[in-house]
């Protein structure tokens, strides 16, 4: 892998050692490109990927789309983030499990005052989901769930019997994505990373709460009607954001952007 931006006399050098094919980032390296910024209350990133014609997926899912060293990043955002905030037809469709602990990122948790392993929390209004799952049945960390104060009374109870820790971040049954964020960061869960699904990612853009996007462009087209990576109504000014980075492996482009 080679970043090609920003460009730095460390990236020619590296370039020039390794050849126009780069070669293969260590996970610290990795971990250290992708930090989170410092000195915030609260900061959430989003990581998606996306073929050149704007589809989030292929039949259904994004596995199809990605490849190993999107994995490998995939990996890292988690093994630096304290949350991951999900939507519940994500962790359906996906079959989300808990996240777990990896030794890699071990120290570099402990150093960060940080659990083992981030926690997931799903975000949803009704609550139909299923509390066998591993997700809840048996994570490493408790998962979360985010919801709002008109859930079904029942659905509660039965996510807090399965081990559940329910957090109300709205009025009625919807849930407000600022509130969500911040219900998260009271309890120390700081470094936010969402990964979707689009309409959760469409959710949080419309209120403006999103800073950072690391997006995977797939060197592929499928054509077809597949969602793009945010959903829901349009926002009424498209907002802008700038380049961060842009690392590049076998055509995939490995880009990040922030909140201006």
């Amino acid at each position: 892998m080679r970043r090609l931006f920003p460009v730095t006399d460390q990236t020619s050098e590296t370039a020039g050692a390794a050849g126009a094919a780069g070669r293969e980032w260590e996970l610290d390296e990795l971990a250290d490109a992708y930090a989170y910024p410092a000195g915030e209350a609260h900061w959430l990133r989003a990581n998606m990927v996306s073929t050149l014609d704007g589809a989030a997926q292929h039949d259904g899912r994004s596995q199809q789309i990605s490849c190993d060293t999107d994995m490998r990043i995939f990996g890292t955002l988690r093994g630096l983030a304290d949350v991951v905030v999900v939507g519940a037809e994500t962790v359906r469709l996906e079959g989300y499990r808990p996240a777990r602990a990896r030794e890699a990122f071990a120290a570099r948790r402990e150093a960060a005052g940080q659990g083992p392993a981030p926690a997931i929390a799903v975000v949803s209004a009704s609550l139909r989901l299923d509390f066998a799952l591993p997700l809840f049945a048996s994570p490493l960390v408790p998962t979360l769930i985010l919801t709002g104060a008109g859930a079904p009374a029942d659905r509660i109870q039965a996510a807090e019997k399965a081990g559940a820790q329910v957090l109300v971040a709205g009025e009625g049954a919807a849930v407000d994505p600022a509130r969500a964020l911040r219900a998260l960061a009271d309890r120390g869960l700081t470094r936010q990373l969402t990964e979707g699904g689009p309409r959760l990612l469409g959710q949080f853009v419309a209120a403006g709460v999103l800073d950072e996007l690391c997006l995977t462009v797939a060197p592929m087209l499928t054509a077809g009607d597949a969602q793009r990576i945010a959903g829901g109504p349009a926002i009424a000014v498209p907002e802008r954001f700038a380049l961060a980075s842009v690392l590049e492996e076998a055509g995939f482009l490995f880009t990040r952007y922030r909140r201006i």
